[in-house]
């Protein structure tokens, strides 16, 4: 098999893994929505089964995107990177980083309205780190309700119930960075400059 091909099927596991992280779901609630056994969803996502049209079809319908969105073959002599947003009740996700295991990039907006989402937290393996770019997020963590305003970033365990929605009918733009349990995304500022001569 040639490396390309070989390039192509280990970048679907993480894709498939993303996309259902994107839309908040458990492996078993994906398992009742494709017929697909949590086993063989769990191997598909950690790269330890190969992907085939008998479980890609099922899960392309679940997610809603087209068949080449989960296989992320590159286009023929093009080098660019065509990103493709994903469009989930109300909220366009947009992938930033491309197949590979570790820390995955997404950008998120929240189209204004006048109905405000009710919170729905989820919990999965993870860790994330959330950072505002535009409006005010609502995010709902375990007991606590707080808002992040543009500028501001959080960082949180997804094995604690969480939620994000929008407070007021203004837009939301955020990113998110969503890694393995145990991985911390780490923030490193300049030394201060010194203020004697």
């Amino acid at each position: 098999m040639s490396n390309d091909t070989e390039d192509v099927l280990q970048g679907v596991g993480p894709r498939l893994k993303a996309l259902r992280l994107s839309r908040g779901l458990t492996l078993a609630e994906l398992s009742a929505e494709t017929s697909i056994s949590v086993s063989t969803l769990s191997r598909l996502e950690s790269g330890q089964r190969r992907p085939n049209l008998e479980l890609l079809l099922p899960l392309a319908r679940a997610h809603a995107v087209p068949l080449d969105d989960l296989v992320g073959a590159p286009a023929t002599g093009d080098p660019r990177i065509h990103l493709k947003p994903v469009h989930h009740q109300g909220q366009t996700i947009l992938p930033l980083s491309r197949g590979g295991g570790g820390v995955q990039a997404f950008k998120h907006l929240l189209l204004g309205g006048a109905k405000l989402p009710e919170p729905e937290p989820k919990v999965h393996e993870g860790y994330e780190w959330i950072y505002v770019l535009r409006g005010t997020l609502r995010v709902v963590l375990g007991e606590r309700d707080f808002l992040l305003k543009q500028g501001e970033a959080a960082e949180f365990d997804t094995r604690t119930p969480h939620w994000f929605g929008r407070p007021t009918e203004g837009s939301v733009e955020f990113l998110t960075l969503f890694g393995p349990q145990g991985e911390r995304m780490h923030v490193r500022a300049a030394p201060a400059k010194s203020s004697r001569p």
